[in-house]
């Protein structure tokens, strides 16, 4: 039996490899050229076989098709890349980790586009910033993973680092190139809760006389009520070409999207504009760059969709008359100034209805490259690069008066507004030549790079029906300002040996404390090695290995995100809550309180270790590479909680350490190749485990940050302390009785005191996944193309907030009635119950992103045209254990998020 099992295992790779091989004995096409591709590292560029460093690069041609925000097009493309939703929401964003977290406060990667790096600082009203960017501009992502290849980026690249490359203009005939696609979205379910003759049956049997008598004679399924079916379009037209030797690209585009919760609409407009002129016999080369958008955005009230899930199923949505919109609500006759009852779950239709709230941004980034030979010595060549980025939001909030959240203060007004202005100046030498005589091929350069960012923020009151005014925000006016040097040379010997070693020298203003400028500066080198040994004599005769290459790499780079432009000095911001305010006439005057801040603060560091492995054989119809990487991430920067009676919560600390090892596959495969068909396929793995191995400001190695925020105050359902996951689950062992129902109340007593106490909790699995496996593949059938691209994650577990809250007190309290998920049939726990593990559920899952059938009906009018139809589907199906409704939920709490639509849609694309 285990010999067959061992066979089972092997067999599907055994097979596999045998149709490339069978392929490429019948391939029909002649032989191709063989093309070096080309990948950006930063301030340059490196044939793909002369890396050193773990960098992946993926090109428009492999982009998941329908891609609404750029971070979408690359979704489970490559080894070592997370990308998760945060909603579902028209433009909204992702969360995007490179090998996992590295830190307590910041983990986004650097992104760099056409040589600018975008600062994306909380710009309101933005809800993604790289929405703010059309993809169809897009021409490739080059993803710098580790610390030997990020380096040169310094104190910004301990997440990695993503630069995106834009489409250019070649020269030649004047091309139009026009897209245009339809598609409609939809919901993946609903949150399972109890319908309205489950509700009434549950209510009749544990509910007294007067709940009973709040039962209503309806049968609404709230949550269909606030989601629809969204329609969509968008429109892209690109002019490119070239005039008297000037190569340019002129693009348009319009993404209007609905959301499938009414009242949800977004829309971008965007132009993109590049030319690269050359001068002086090809020695000066001019790339000029300009990306422009417009968008605007309706947002949907935040408390709706857990409205929709609360609210009771059997009242009906609207009251008979005009009062409160005209929607159904909880009254209570006590309450002479509105007739609401102040605690009930308000009407989630009203919620959306009741309330405006709108956003619109405009951002342009103009950018200048010169890039000069030297006349006199061609191998040296200077490269200066400008640019100014540029975002304007202003949005509204506006609450009406006729609706149940307006009602009481005759409605509220409040509009915002925020600019960014960043610009940035790089100047560099870059050196390279072939020295014959020792057969070694040098790239050389060292430069000089400014960037300075200021954000500006009026402040934002709120204006209200009734005269008075609350004011929860301060004007701010913040600036950061960043100076560095840095040089990299690489050395190729024999074409074989290939040494880099960089250096940055980063000064960030951040980490001015107005006395010890030691802080202000780091130093972030890195080295890597690689071996070609294909190209050794004893193995250049084996025709069927097209590459081999081994690398090894390590660095050291940082992160000067602290949530503060200002760390190390004391401010004061106005609170946040509605009951920090003092009243003088008809205002209200919200009190200041002190930020965290820390004139030690330094900035975190990553040292990161990696070797890897790169390979192609039978004519590179089998290609990919493995890597293993070690990263210890250091002077970790978290908010920590202060002594009793200080004037605030929390101080902000360089506090530990989190190291995270683990592998990325990466394999290519071309199992057919001929004239008629091409078959090609991906599939990558991943696996990370960051774990925190020092808190250095707490003498009790057990102690522990608590993080993951519950409802209720110090509700904390996370902790970080040494020796366990990041943001592992902190929670009671649940006790059971012989039948496997849970019993309301009983835990483990792990400490064996005899007690059951806050002593009694352990740490239970961890949001972060196990494994993360992502397949794609295309086959290509003359005219016809079909594509598709899954993705599983495994091991990871989510925290179901929406089955701890079912309860039969959450049902009936405060004379009102709210409905509760159906898993309270089972468990007909008397009150909530929120740090039971029972609650922490396997969310490991397989998900289709992406199904699609295109057709390339070729010449439609005449020589040089084409025209290509495509149909698509997208969240095609989620298969998981997980009883919420969408198992992947960044950060492991699921709160009933905005959830990801199913979208369908057809496309035309036009060339002529």
């Amino acid at each position: 039996m285990k010999n067959f099992t061992t066979v089972l295992k092997i067999a599907p790779a055994f097979l596999l490899a045998s149709t490339v091989i069978h392929a490429q004995k019948k391939d029909s096409l002649p032989q191709e050229k063989k093309i070096d591709e080309v990948v950006l590292i930063g301030y340059g560029k490196q044939k793909k076989t002369d890396l050193t460093g773990s960098i992946s690069s993926v090109s428009s041609k492999d982009f998941n098709g329908g891609a609404a925000t750029a971070d979408q097009l690359i979704v489970g493309k490559t080894p070592g890349v997370q990308i998760t939703g945060n909603s579902g929401a028209p433009g909204s964003g992702s969360t995007i980790r490179v090998r996992g977290g590295s830190s307590f406060i910041n983990n986004d990667p650097l992104i760099v586009i056409d040589g600018v790096p975008i600062d994306f600082n909380s710009l309101s009203g933005a809800t993604n910033p790289l929405s703010l960017i059309n993809p169809n501009d897009i021409e490739t992502f080059d993803i710098l993973k580790d610390a030997s290849s990020a380096a040169i980026y310094g104190n910004r690249a301990s997440n990695g680092v993503i630069l995106i490359t834009t489409k250019k203009g070649t020269a030649g005939k004047f091309k139009v190139n026009f897209n245009t696609n339809f598609s409609v979205s939809t919901k993946m379910s609903n949150v399972d809760v109890l319908d309205a003759d489950q509700f009434r049956s549950f209510v009749n049997t544990f509910g007294t006389n007067v709940q009973k008598s709040y039962l209503g004679t309806a049968n609404t399924n709230w949550q269909d009520k606030i989601y629809q079916q969204a329609w969509g379009t968008d429109n892209n037209v690109a002019f490119s070409g070239g005039i008297k030797g000037l190569p340019y690209r002129v693009s348009l585009g319009y993404n209007e999207q609905n959301g499938i919760v009414r009242t949800n609409e977004f829309r971008r407009t965007s132009l993109g504009l590049n030319f690269s002129p050359k001068f002086f016999d090809n020695h000066l080369t001019v790339n000029g760059n300009f990306k422009g958008t417009f968008s605007e955005n309706r947002f949907p009230d935040a408390g709706a969709i857990g409205a929709s899930i609360y609210f009771d199923p059997t009242q009906p949505v609207y009251s008979g008359n005009s009062k409160y919109g005209g929607y159904y609500e909880w009254l209570d006759p006590a309450n002479t100034a509105t007739g609401l009852n102040v605690n009930g779950t308000r009407n989630p239709l009203g919620l959306l209805y009741g309330k405006r709230d709108i956003s619109s941004v405009f951002r342009i980034i103009p950018s200048l490259q010169l890039d000069y030979k030297f006349h006199f010595l061609p191998e040296l060549r200077l490269s200066i690069t400008g640019s100014y980025d540029y975002a304007k939001s202003d949005g509204s909030v506006n609450t009406y008066k006729e609706y149940a959240q307006g009602i009481g203060t005759l409605g509220s007004y409040r509009s915002y507004s925020q600019e960014i202005k960043s610009k940035l100046f790089e100047s560099y030498l870059n050196y390279v030549k072939k020295i014959n005589a020792i057969n070694t091929t040098v790239d050389i350069i060292g430069g000089y790079s400014y960037q300075d960012t200021r954000s500006i923020t009026p402040a934002a009151p709120t204006y209200y029906g009734n005269g008075q005014k609350t004011d929860f925000s301060t004007a701010g006016d913040t600036q950061r300002t960043l100076l560095s040097f840095y040089a990299r040379g690489i050395f190729t010997i024999a074409d074989k040996y290939i040494i880099n070693g960089s250096i940055r020298r980063d000064g960030s203003s951040t980490f001015w404390n107005g006395a010890d400028k030691n802080l202000l500066w780091g130093n972030f080198p890195a080295v890597s090695v690689a071996w070609k040994i294909n190209e050794e004599s004893f193995l250049k005769s084996i025709s069927a290995i097209s590459s081999l290459k081994i690398r090894a790499g390590w660095g050291k780079t940082g992160q000067q995100e602290t949530g503060n432009f200002y760390p190390a000095f004391g401010s004061y911001s106005y609170s946040n809550s509605s009951t920090a305010q003092y009243q003088f006439g008809n205002s209200f005057y919200t009190l200041l309180r002190p930020d965290v801040y820390n004139p030690n603060l330094v900035w975190e560091t990553t040292t990161t270790k990696n070797l890897g492995l790169d390979f192609a054989i039978l004519n590179n119809r089998i290609s990919g590479s493995i890597d293993y990487f070690d990263k210890k991430s250091e002077n970790l920067i978290a908010k920590v909680p202060t002594w009793a009676g200080d004037l605030s919560n929390f101080n902000i600390k360089n506090v530990g350490i989190i190291a995270n090892k683990g592998f990325e596959a990466n394999l290519n495969l071309v199992p057919v190749k001929n004239e008629s068909i091409t078959w090609d396929v991906n599939l990558n793995a991943t696996r990370f485990n960051p774990r925190v191995t020092s808190l250095s400001q707490y003498v009790d190695s057990s102690y522990k940050i608590q993080v993951g925020t519950l409802t209720g105050i110090n509700n904390y359902i996370q902790a970080i302390t040494v020796g366990q996951p990041l943001n592992a689950f902190y929670v009671y062992q649940q006790v059971y009785d012989s039948n496997g129902k849970p019993l309301e109340g009983a835990y483990v007593d792990r400490n064996g005191d005899g007690k059951s106490t806050e002593d009694d909790k352990y740490f239970y699995k961890s949001p972060n996944p196990d494994v993360i496996l992502g397949f794609s593949t295309k086959v290509s059938v003359k005219k016809w193309e079909f594509s598709t691209s899954l993705r599983a994650v495994l091991g990871n577990y989510v925290y179901n907030n929406s089955a701890s809250n079912s309860s039969i007190a959450n049902i009936q309290a405060n004379n009102f009635l709210s409905n509760t998920n159906s898993s309270v049939l089972a468990t007909q726990f008397a009150t909530t119950q929120l740090f039971s593990d029972m609650f922490i559920e396997d969310a490991s899952f397989l998900r289709m992103d992406n199904f699609s059938i295109a057709y390339n009906a070729g010449e439609f009018m005449g020589k040089g045209t084409n025209l290509r139809v495509n149909a698509m589907a997208q969240n095609v199906f989620v298969i998981t254990k997980y009883k919420g409704v969408d198992p992947e939920v960044f950060g492991g709490i699921d709160n009933g998020f905005y959830q990801r639509p199913k979208v369908y849609s057809v496309g035309f694309n036009f060339q002529f």
